[in-house]
């Protein structure tokens, strides 16, 4: 379990990193496309399109980290009112059930992906469409990893092998 959590750090380290590295240039971007515009009645042509691409990958990289960090949507208004161990296991339940839903996003994703990189088209530079959509099944399968990273400390919780957590306060 400890190699999983330290992976799991690792992971949310990296995402966090191209997080902030694909927003400012996301800032950049939009505010040069602002100021070639407004000051000198032209733009670059493939701005918009990276934004856009650039959007996709800051989605599911804040998806990731926000899993990452318990962070995504919870709906806890009867575990208020359960043990730590059972509310554990309903955490494991409910977050083995977004690993399945995450798997087959990602394999249907994937799909899409070999479809684009088939067609052989293109957006900027020649760079192919497939390299910006592959934030789409990679981030389905970040976000299943650190789910499942939730079902197995969940888990230790829910048998007794774990204390809980000291306080199980979550900002949402």
């Amino acid at each position: 379990m400890k190699l999983l959590r330290a992976l799991d750090r690792w992971l949310t380290k990296g995402e966090t990193a191209l997080l902030v590295l694909f927003l400012g240039a996301m800032l950049v971007l939009a505010f040069a496309q602002v100021v070639l515009r407004n000051a000198f009645n032209s733009g670059l042509l493939w701005g918009d399109t990276v934004v856009r691409h650039m959007v996709l990958w800051v989605g599911f990289l804040g998806a990731a980290v926000a899993t990452s960090g318990d962070g995504h949507i919870g709906i806890d208004a009867l575990t208020k009112f359960i043990s730590p161990r059972v509310k554990a296991g309903v955490r494991v339940l409910t977050n083995l059930f977004a690993v399945v839903v995450c798997w087959y996003l990602a394999q249907g994703s994937y799909g899409f992906l070999t479809s684009e990189a088939e067609a052989g088209s293109t957006f900027v530079l020649d760079v192919p469409v497939w390299v910006g959509a592959l934030v789409v099944p990679v981030g389905y399968l970040l976000i299943a990893f650190h789910f499942l990273v939730r079902v197995l400390e969940s888990f230790l919780v829910a048998s007794g092998r774990q204390a809980p957590p000291a306080t199980d306060v979550r900002v949402h």
